[in-house]
């Protein structure tokens, strides 16, 4: 049997238990440790000085290292036999800008010494690019737009490169926009209260939803059931437009509906990165990920993660 297929065999009694790194241990990374809690040890990577206490208070093992610095990875070899890999690439490319140089990084930091048993990437789905509001699916070409879905697109490659290379059982997930009423910075209740305008409804786009505690948990089923080299959308049920969304979300918060702006004149009240994200319209089918993961969304739609979640 492969090495990588039995990490634990050879390890003395007190590693033996499942050890799970996070890269990229924000807001979705805490829910994962959250899921695990009490069955895996968690390790993960940090950049920041500050978030060490935080992190092992809430019973996760920090480790000290930069994937814009490949020196500061090397502890990263053979530590977790599941990785699961959230941190996004960086928000401006250098020469090679469309190239994701971090999970370039971790990668051949990974592959340092006995690699793991699966790895899993958050990739989004702004790899689909437009697609005219129509329901798109994963064995669909990608087509990404902007910047920074081509960047998650090489990590895509790099990714089912490592996975063809080494035998890890090695998985995608392509993530809409993430939201829950408790999750750290830019809730919908947020934007409606700035009055961040729409599109009005003829120009208004399909955009795709999962709550982060559905998220957390197809991220911890993937690292089990997921087929190697597969390929999963990770949203819910929800057949939304944008706007219909943030009226939906007033209604239930009691806040006032957001003003509806014609795409005419949307570039002079909006920042560019919410421009990017109204100029591409989709829904996504997430019949691969109930199917194959066995993921039961606990707030299939919108209204009940609003509400309720």
């Amino acid at each position: 049997m492969p090495s990588n297929q039995n990490p634990l065999g050879a390890l003395p009694g007190r590693f033996r238990r499942e050890r799970l790194l996070i890269v990229g241990c924000g807001d979705v990374g805490l829910r994962v440790a959250r899921a695990v809690a009490g069955r895996m040890r968690v390790f993960a990577l940090t950049s920041s000085p500050e978030r060490v206490t935080a992190l092992r208070e809430r019973g996760i093992t920090p480790l000290r290292g930069n994937l814009d610095e490949a020196a500061t990875l090397g502890r990263l070899a053979a530590l977790g036999t599941r990785v699961v890999h959230l941190a996004p690439p960086r928000s401006e490319g250098d020469a090679q800008w469309w190239r994701d140089a971090r999970t370039a990084a971790l990668l051949r930091a990974l592959r340092l010494r006995s690699p793991p048993v699966s790895l899993v990437y958050a990739s989004t789905s702004g790899v689909y690019g437009d697609r005219g509001g129509a329901l798109v699916a994963e064995d669909a070409l990608i087509a990404p737009a902007t910047p920074r879905a081509q960047r998650r697109a090489d990590a895509e490659r790099l990714v089912r490169h490592f996975g063809r290379t080494t035998g890890v059982r090695s998985a995608i997930l392509r993530i809409p926009g993430i939201y829950a009423p408790d999750r750290s910075g830019g809730t919908p209740r947020d934007r409606l209260l700035k009055g961040t305008p729409v599109l009005q409804a003829r120009d208004d786009v399909y955009t795709n939803h999962i709550h982060a505690d559905d998220l957390a948990r197809a991220l911890v089923a993937s690292m089990w059931r997921a087929r190697p080299l597969r390929v999963y959308n990770a949203n819910d049920d929800t057949e939304m437009k944008m706007g219909e969304y943030f009226d939906l979300a007033a209604d239930i918060y009691g806040l006032p509906r957001p003003p509806r702006v014609p795409r005419s004149t949307a570039q002079e009240q909006l920042p560019l990165v919410l421009l990017s994200f109204m100029g591409e319209s989709r829904r996504m089918d997430n019949t691969r990920m109930k199917r194959e993961l066995r993921v039961a969304l606990r707030y299939p739609t919108v209204r009940e993660g609003l509400a309720g979640g």
